[in-house]
């Protein structure tokens, strides 16, 4: 899953600093003892296939607004597209519902697997090759009118077309059967997919390949229900997508600002985790970062109930740490930084294995406000995170320690290789002061570093995508992803396998990477029995990273997130590095 963008947040005053000296490295370097940093990515595997609604948090008092503030922005919100951690959090805990969702287990900090839409969380055939969900007969939409599985089916096959919704999730074209030559309903105008099939309130999907992790794509918005009709064409239902959840759409200006009220058809006796304490969410997407930090510091008038899921300034963390710890939200997040050279483009190994020794670590960090230890996790070495199941850790390249900046050596590796002056052209948004700030610290490193840096100038609104442009004009890209749930099977396939390739966009493929051999090698991986899967997807992360070198991870990430003081039952939802809104509620106190 992607970060929500863009990436980058960052005090003026720190802005100042480093474009006077060119960044030091020496940020607040604090940590937490409340993230746990060796298992970021382990989000947990606990299961609760019997849990039945209402949801109810002992306590909590109806009524208020939640005020969120967030520099982030906000991509599409239609659920077949929402691939960003903040979009697909926001509709997952508040708007949408699918087949299955998770839901926060305050003893344990993790995530449990609970049914949604349907009864259960789905039965497989032995070899995980069909999964079977029984849909409940008792969720209506926001105006009313029953959710069926037909609507399901058609919420599938909409997100299944990659074309219309090039930015969104493709796992069941991956593991579908039939999914990866399937056009979807516009693309290829029609919904015959003969691998979803329904028999009353059963819908049998049939896989491609083993699946045994269907029960977590399940969660996804994309495995919703959307009612096939004129009022769901994708640039008319993006503006408003139909409420299943607690919360509907009421005022929306995309990219800035949301408002959600209650959705007077929500049944809370149909749904095992959501709550609808809160009257309403304001969403501002668009706030400065100095002016969050302020408000949450502050803490009065509406301040008391506002919230932002952006980190803190490392500036302020201090204080929020030691004067406001009760309203400082702390955890970990599965996710990794990373560049991705264009595959296509930079095809030699030691090109991309310059890059590696160029890249500034210290002042890229500082660039982007990270808390080391906090948000910024040790330098990165595998693509999976720690926690994940089988991960052991490795060095792509040995005799360079990790987070170490070279810029004689990198120009050692180019000059042998016959490429110094080598070119890398990549993206910044210079309407975000923060971008050209970060922009500076790499053209400089790189050029040290014995490449030519061409940065090419974009805007926040534009720069998701372009970077997923296959033509823009540009050879490396600064990505980030985060794991859709807790196994190598939602990071390669994904990230670095050829079939997310198409002349629509390069999907979640930030690097263009296509290789014949790692195709089939995660065919294997995902064809294997399930016990050996874990230590599979480590062996070949190691073997692309060494072999390849396709990406160069810079860091892992943790979250400090903060709230005013009104704000009840705000933790941190691991699987997402987002706020736990199913738990959400106002003291009225």
């Amino acid at each position: 899953m992607r970060f929500k963008k863009p990436f980058i947040a960052l005090t003026s005053a720190s802005l100042l600093s480093l474009a006077a000296c060119g960044g030091s490295g020496e940020g607040p370097s604090t940590g937490s003892e409340n993230v746990d940093t060796e298992n970021l990515a382990n989000t947990g595997d606990a299961t609760d296939p019997d849990r039945e609604g209402p949801a109810v948090i002992d306590g909590a008092t109806e009524g208020g607004t939640v005020d969120v503030l967030s520099v982030d922005g906000a991509n599409s919100l239609d659920p077949s597209e929402a691939y960003y951690t903040n979009t697909s959090s926001i509709l997952q805990g508040l708007v949408t519902r699918s087949l299955t969702q998770l839901t926060y287990d305050p003893e344990s900090g993790q995530q449990v697997l609970i049914p949604d839409l349907a009864t259960d969380l789905g039965t497989p055939n032995e070899d995980f090759t069909e999964w079977t969900f029984t849909i409940r007969d008792d969720v209506n939409y926001e105006n009313g009118d029953p959710v069926t599985p037909e609507d399901i089916k058609f919420g599938m096959l909409r997100s299944m077309d990659r074309t219309a919704f090039p930015e969104g999730p493709a796992f069941s074209n991956d593991y579908f059967e039939g999914g990866d030559e399937y056009e979807g309903p516009y693309t290829g105008g029609n919904t015959d997919f003969d691998a979803i099939q329904i028999d009353g309130q059963d819908i049998t999907i049939t896989m491609s390949s083993p699946f045994p992790d269907m029960p977590y794509w399940g969660t996804f918005p994309a495995m919703g229900p959307i009612p096939e009709g004129p009022d769901t064409t994708p640039a008319k239902y993006a503006q408003r997508p139909l409420a299943t959840g607690p919360y509907m759409f009421d005022e929306y200006n995309p990219e800035r600002s949301l408002t959600l009220v209650q959705n007077p058809e929500w049944d809370p006796a149909t749904d095992p985790g959501r709550t609808q304490y809160p009257d309403e969410y304001t969403f501002d997407f668009q706030r400065d970062s100095a002016q969050i930090d302020e408000v949450l510091l502050n803490d009065s008038g509406d301040g008391q109930t506002t919230l932002t899921y952006d980190n803190v300034q490392a500036s302020n963390y201090p204080t929020f740490q030691s004067e406001y710890a009760d309203r400082l939200v702390e955890g970990g997040a599965p996710c990794t930084y990373y560049m991705a050279p264009d595959y296509r483009k930079i095809q030699s190994k030691e090109v991309r294995e310059a890059l590696l020794w160029a890249i500034p670590y210290e002042d890229m960090a500082t660039a982007m406000g990270e808390i080391a230890g906090v948000t910024r996790i040790t330098d990165a070495t595998n693509l999976m995170p720690p926690g994940i199941p089988g991960r052991e850790t490795y060095n792509p390249v040995e005799e360079h320690e990790p987070g170490t900046t070279d810029p004689e050596r990198a120009a050692q590796i180019l000059e042998e290789a016959g490429e110094t002056g080598y070119e890398l052209k990549f993206l910044f948004a210079n309407d975000d002061p923060n971008a050209v700030a970060k922009k500076d610290v790499l053209v400089r490193a790189y050029e040290e570093a014995g490449f030519t840096a061409t940065p090419v100038a974009t805007t926040l609104a534009e720069l998701s995508t372009l970077r997923a442009d296959p033509d823009a004009d540009i050879n490396l890209r600064d990505a980030g992803w985060c794991s859709d749930w807790p196994s190598g099977g939602s990071w390669f396939p994904p990230v670095l396998q050829s079939t997310n390739l198409n002349a629509e966009g390069l999907g979640s493929n930030y690097a263009a990477f296509s290789e014949q051999d790692v195709d089939d090698r995660i065919d294997e991986v995902v064809s294997s029995p399930v016990e050996d899967q874990p230590a599979m997807w480590n062996e070949l992360d190691e073997y692309i990273a060494t072999e390849y070198l396709p990406v160069i991870p810079y860091h892992y990430t943790g979250v400090a997130m903060a709230h005013g003081s009104a704000i009840e039952g705000f933790n941190v939802d691991q699987n997402l590095g987002m706020p736990t809104w199913k738990d959400i509620w106002v003291n009225q106190g």
